[in-house]
């Protein structure tokens, strides 16, 4: 997601903001049931501050090109919604250890959808490159991080979160400017439904765009008159290669590569923004992951540490940078770096990152999952998203073992441990019945 922002809760239950599209298909008409007097819908509870503040934002809105009848239209109904203010400091990105940030993102199934994607788009993305000179892996890598190839792109309103934000907590003068940058796309038909939704900081439409990027960014690349990156997947994977385009993404030269370090490397030399010579860290003792020596080059780069000096290391160019910008954070860009190696046909990372109880993909977690519900835990479904319920049985069940801490963390320990208890139960024997006597 664009300008920093989380674009879901996906990235510990994925996402998957990915992290937040693909249109689904309509469902069965259901048969009609019986007449029914629809339950009335509570009325709002009244809320001046709210109310207030946005008569201030009508009037700014007037001054973009919204008129005040356009305004009321596109508000009619909408009411503060104050458990955004909750996740201004939630972010995944910067509250989710690295390796269960990647392990949800960079999973085997995410990989195989992305190659399905490369194949069905292929001539599509083709296109894509030829104008923004942006590799088919990256562009399909931002779409597979942000919204899960669209199927997750945010259930909240965005009208809804964003006027809320731009009245209460932090960052105010940031979110009035997405509010009114909505409001803009609505006016000018960008964007027709006034109900849309997305992630709970406004960015939405398959590749997660904030709306002042939108305004900025998006193209239309169908050619239908309109710049969509809700429908249309056109639209939404050019703009994101636009988007890095603008952001300095140098074509035909790689984001970075794994590295390993030299024993007496000095860790305070590492950072992003701390950029180098290539030639400087070879003569350092930077090698590749495999040991052979880095190709020479003056070309400028960092070398990054995103678990610590006895974690992976990389040595990063400036395309990284141009990821980096899309989300700024690094756990974000390696997510999509890494996911595009994968793409590419790269096998992943060769250092193991420093823990002792490993993130787990989608299809761990589900596994998880249908062992907590096994043994008799209302988790709900086994959907591979990590919420309270799921945690409050792996904290039970941690007690239950001994594990410490019991902190309800979804890892490979907990895992483990369950898949092997359930493997030692041992069905019991059916003993044949004697025969009759006759």
């Amino acid at each position: 997601m664009i300008r920093s922002f989380a674009c879901l809760p996906l990235l510990l239950a994925v996402p998957v903001l990915a992290a937040g599209a693909q249109v689904p298909a309509a469902p069965t008409p259901a048969v009609p049931a019986p007449l029914q007097q629809a339950p009335a819908t509570p009325a709002p509870v009244p809320d001046p501050e709210y109310d207030n503040c946005m008569v201030r934002m009508k009037a700014q809105a007037a001054t973009r090109g919204v008129p005040a009848a356009s305004f009321e239209r596109f508000m009619a109904g909408v009411s503060a919604d104050r458990s955004v203010l909750d996740l201004l400091d939630a972010q995944p990105e910067f509250t989710t250890p690295i390796w269960d940030y990647l392990a949800g993102l960079v999973d085997g199934e995410r990989v195989a959808d992305g190659l399905k994607m490369l194949e069905t788009h292929r001539e599509l993305l083709a296109r894509v490159e030829r104008e923004y000179g942006v590799d088919p892996a990256t562009v399909v890598a931002v779409w597979g991080v942000e919204s899960d190839f669209g199927r997750v792109s945010g259930k909240r309103p965005l009208l809804q979160s964003l006027s809320t934000l731009s009245c209460f907590g932090r960052r105010q003068d940031f979110f009035r400017g997405e509010f009114l940058a909505t409001l803009k796309l609505l006016q000018d038909g960008d964007l027709s439904d006034p109900a849309i939704t997305g992630s709970w900081a406004g960015a939405f439409g398959h590749t997660q765009f904030m709306p002042s990027t939108y305004a900025r960014i998006a193209v239309d690349f169908d050619g239908d008159g309109r710049r969509d990156l809700v429908a249309s997947i056109p639209d939404a994977l050019a703009s994101t290669a636009h988007y890095l385009k603008r952001s300095g993404w140098q074509t035909g030269q790689p984001w970075g590569q794994e590295v390993t370090l030299p024993a007496n490397f000095d860790a305070s030399l590492a950072g992003r923004t701390n950029r180098r010579p290539l030639s400087d860290w070879i003569a350092r003792g930077v090698t590749r992951v495999d040991g052979a020596p880095l190709a020479s080059s003056d070309a400028r780069s960092a070398v990054i540490l995103p678990a610590g000096r006895t974690g992976p290391a990389f040595v990063v160019f400036r395309n990284y940078d141009a990821i980096y910008s899309y989300n700024a954070a690094e756990s974000y860009a390696l997510a999509i770096a890494t996911l595009a190696d994968r793409l590419r046909g790269g096998r992943g990372l060769a250092t193991p990152w420093p823990t002792d109880d490993p993130g787990l993909s989608r299809a761990q977690r589900r596994d998880l999952q249908a062992l907590l519900l096994a043994r008799g835990h209302a988790i709900g479904a086994v959907d591979g998203m990590i919420g309270n319920a799921t945690r409050r049985a792996i904290v039970l069940e941690q007690q239950r073992l001994g594990i410490v801490p019991a902190d309800g963390r979804a890892g490979r320990r907990i895992l483990d441990a369950l898949q092997a208890e359930a493997a030692a139960v041992v069905p019991p024997t059916v003993t044949p019945a004697p025969p009759a006597v006759r």
